[in-house]
């Protein structure tokens, strides 16, 4: 199964790489039974490939010494009920290992021809792998603990580059614009809806649905949480179903090609994946908060500009890609408890409460809190936001309320998942993001200033589960307890 790799004889010594030669795992390589024995030296040649071929899929943190396990930062939030539930600790492994094994999946699709043969039979000698690996692992006690105790997910912060641009951030990078001014925005909010002079305002809803009833949408949640960790997980059909019901409109000023969204695909001998706008695309997935002892259900919507023009000269905003992330949070009734929104670098985020969001005070401290320039009343059935979204910048600056999905234009709504692994224009696939979970090439005030994210990462577009959202503090978009802190919910 395995293709010859030009140097792929010794293990590149990387962080992720080096992970799994801890215990249990380190166990498993020296083991006399022939069956775990070969398959530890499965992850063991599948990592070093990997590794050598920088295809790691970042979205999901690795476990140390559990290569067939990834966590999140959901369940990384319920190690306490794992801790005192064995079947919650069981749902918690299985969970880890569905999340590595789809990892693995775009792993082993975008590794080059020559490095594997076989994707199909690589994906399934994997899934078989990590079902014996897990069964072991959880039948002794040390592993479990050692499990509970390593399935953290770092954050996205690099503290030393804190340290050192803080200084520069706050006088050079926040007066050109990083942070834009509380009032200006909400005076952006408060504009008329006239499109401004040379652009022309279109409007982009979702595909047209069957209604989707309340009562039927919380029998739906209902169900799907129904298992030790309360995780509304939901199948194929009804997610699909949710995230049509729930997806928003696009109000767009449209200046250039560069205000025109549309699917990622990657271009011959691009380093960089490319948005096509004449393929309306709105990518989609579900996402889960905590609120006390209740896993939330989110769904989150992705679009994508070419880019974010240059302004003026020096713009250290601008560069190749921009976006905007959206994301609402159900209340197990069915009706959506507050929308909040970031563009793909992790900046400019936004909170929509409804009046079933209640805001807690901010604590003592220069830690940003939260941002939230216009509240919503409360969403009825068959309603949906229409964003405002402004030419160049791409800044959200209006959120209105509409019935049904009229439009004369219309975007598909795809897998998020589709940008972890995409066709190249010829032979191989590649994913949007780099193994360190950033858009390659699309990197902005590096070239001027120190970044509390790190030098490199400076306005990169990122991938999902590595949104660092902070310049003051740290906080990250998919933290399981980030609405907790922010609000009293109504969840009656």
């Amino acid at each position: 199964m395995w293709a010859a790799a030009p140097g792929a004889a010794v293990c590149i010594l990387l962080a992720a790489g080096c992970a799994t030669l801890d215990a249990p795992f380190r166990d498993h390589l020296a083991s006399e039974v022939p069956q775990v024995r070969d398959c530890a030296e499965w992850y063991r040649l599948l990592d070093e490939r990997v590794d050598l071929a920088r295809v790691r899929d970042a979205q999901d943190a690795r476990v140390p010494g559990f290569p067939y396990l990834r966590v999140s930062r959901l369940l990384a939030a319920l190690r306490p009920l794992a801790r005192s539930n064995e079947y919650a600790l069981q749902a918690l492994a299985d969970r880890m290992l569905a999340l590595d094994l789809a990892a693995r999946g775009h792993e082993i699709l975008n590794l080059p021809a020559d490095r594997i043969a076989g994707p199909r039979e690589a994906i399934e000698r994997t899934r078989q792998c990590g079902k014996l690996l897990r069964e072991l692992d959880m039948a002794k006690p040390e592993a479990r603990r050692a499990l509970l105790d390593r399935a953290a997910v770092p954050d996205d912060y690099l503290l030393l580059n804190r340290v050192l641009g803080l200084y520069a951030l706050t006088q050079f990078a926040f007066a050109a614009g990083v942070r834009r001014n509380e009032d200006q925005v909400r005076a952006a909010f408060q504009r008329g809806p006239a499109a401004p002079l040379g652009a022309s305002l279109v409007r982009h809803a979702p595909p047209p649905t069957q209604p989707l009833t309340r009562p039927r949408v919380a029998r739906i949640l209902e169900r799907a949480a129904g298992n030790p960790l309360g995780i509304p997980e939901l199948g194929e059909a009804e997610l699909a179903e949710l995230l049509a019901a729930y997806a928003p409109s696009f109000e767009i000023e449209v200046k250039a090609d560069y205000d025109r969204f549309g699917a990622m695909r990657w271009l011959r001998e691009s380093g960089t994946p490319a948005v096509d706008g004449s393929q309306l695309a709105v990518y989609a997935q579900p996402a889960w908060t905590r609120y006390h002892d209740r896993v939330l259900l989110q769904l989150v919507y992705t679009i994508w500009f070419p880019e974010r023009p240059a302004a003026m000269a020096g713009d250290i905003l601008a560069g190749k890609l921009d976006g905007i992330t959206w994301r609402v949070t159900l209340a197990p009734d069915g009706e959506p408890l507050v929308y909040d929104a970031i563009h793909p670098c992790g900046c400019y985020h936004m909170f929509f409460p409804t009046p079933r969001a209640q805001a807690l005070p901010a604590p003592d401290g220069p830690e940003e809190w939260m941002f939230a320039p216009q509240s919503l009343p409360r969403i009825a059935e068959g309603e949906r936001p229409v964003l405002r979204i402004a030419s160049g910048t791409h800044y959200i600056e209006g959120i209105a309320l509409v019935r049904g999905t009229e439009s004369l234009v219309r975007y598909e709504l795809r897998p998020y998942d589709e940008l972890r692994s995409m066709q190249r224009l010829g032979p191989g696939r590649a994913s949007s993001f780099g193994p360190d979970g950033l858009v390659p090439g699309t990197g902005r005030a590096e070239r001027f200033v120190f970044w509390p994210m790190g030098i490199a990462s400076a306005g990169a577009m990122r991938q999902w589960g590595r949104h660092a959202t902070a310049f003051v503090g740290r906080r990250h978009f998919d933290d399981a307890d980030l609405l907790e802190k922010r609000f009293r919910f109504n969840l009656q």
